[in-house]
């Protein structure tokens, strides 16, 4: 019988996998999320996208140069650091994502539509408590 721990995770797997297949943007799951950083954090360093990503620079390097490559992002020079640049989303990218969570959040919100209030409650509590362990 599986633990808790590895119930919640297939759990998680499973609904992340199937909001995945919401997806049609020509776009990787990893671009979107740095698309979706960079929408968060504004315009901002590479290491500080890799930082919120978690994952190395070189590796966030590589995505954020695919996204500029098509106007998905932007890139300059830092305005006090002439050793660093800033990326930031492109209007193109922000229509993209806007269009990707839109067509996500409108799967997700029908099914949610299917549950009583008190399922609704737990599923928001759960919502801040996943988003606690993710950022931990």
């Amino acid at each position: 019988m599986p633990t808790d721990t590895q119930t919640l995770a297939m759990a998680v797997a499973r609904l992340n996998r199937r909001l995945r297949q919401e997806r049609q943007s020509d776009l990787t799951p990893t671009q979107l999320s740095v698309l979706g950083t960079l929408w968060q954090l504004g315009p901002t360093t590479p290491s500080s996208v890799a930082a919120r990503e978690r994952v190395s620079a070189p590796s966030v390097t590589r995505t954020i140069n695919c996204l500029v490559e098509n106007g998905h992002a932007t890139r300059e020079p830092h305005p006090q650091d002439g050793r660093q640049v800033v990326v930031a989303i492109s209007e193109v990218g922000e229509k993209v994502l806007a269009e990707e969570r839109r067509r996500r959040d409108a799967w997700l919100h029908q099914r949610l539509q299917h549950l009583d209030a008190r399922q609704r409650a737990v599923l928001r509590e759960a919502s801040a408590i996943l988003t606690g362990i993710a950022e931990s």
